[in-house]
């Protein structure tokens, strides 16, 4: 890529990522409820995501070789368990990724 190419590509990314951030303030005014359908597409997107990641983050895994899934496994039970001790997403993502780094990397 040229300079000039990316230039106009960060400035591309910059102006799509500030339109997703503002337009809902714009189209959905302060003043008024959102329609029914936003209100429930905020209340399931945020469910369906994170099973899709776990999907995605489970896809690889051979629980016929060595390790056998159990990194895995303890990852999410340690996820499961802080989440519902804390109830802190940030917390419970970075415990569970840090417990399996560990896991992978001194352990397995």
């Amino acid at each position: 890529m040229t300079i000039a190419e990316q230039i106009i590509t960060i400035g591309l990314c910059v102006l799509a990522t500030v339109l997703t951030r503002f337009l809902p303030f714009i189209i959905f005014r302060g003043n008024k409820p959102a329609p029914k359908y936003v209100q429930y597409l905020g209340r399931a997107l945020p469910a369906a995501i994170f099973s899709m990641l776990v999907v995605y983050c489970l896809k690889n895994v051979n629980v016929t070789a060595y390790s056998f899934g159990i990194p895995e496994l303890i990852a999410i039970i340690a996820v499961v368990a802080l989440h519902l001790w804390k109830r802190q997403m940030i917390l419970s993502i970075a415990g569970g990724t840090v417990l399996y780094m560990l896991l992978v990397q001194v352990v397995f």
